[in-house]
């Protein structure tokens, strides 16, 4: 019986791991992936315009 009470937790893991990849895989491309891009598109153009320094201040003479 210890060899079931061994193997329990990887199978059950790999269960659960099988049933994301699906539900991944699934969820790709279909009526919601134009929504999804341009919510990438958007994330990734705040993230650009934040990363663009502003415009420096003039140095002071010495």
């Amino acid at each position: 019986m210890d060899y079931v009470s061994a193997l329990l937790p990887p199978a059950v893991m790999a269960v659960f791991f099988i049933g994301v990849i699906r539900v991944i895989v699934k969820t790709q491309g279909g009526a919601n992936k134009a929504k999804e891009d341009a919510a990438v598109d958007a994330a990734l153009a705040r993230v650009e315009g934040a990363r663009r320094p502003t415009a420096t201040p003039p140095k002071a003479d010495a």
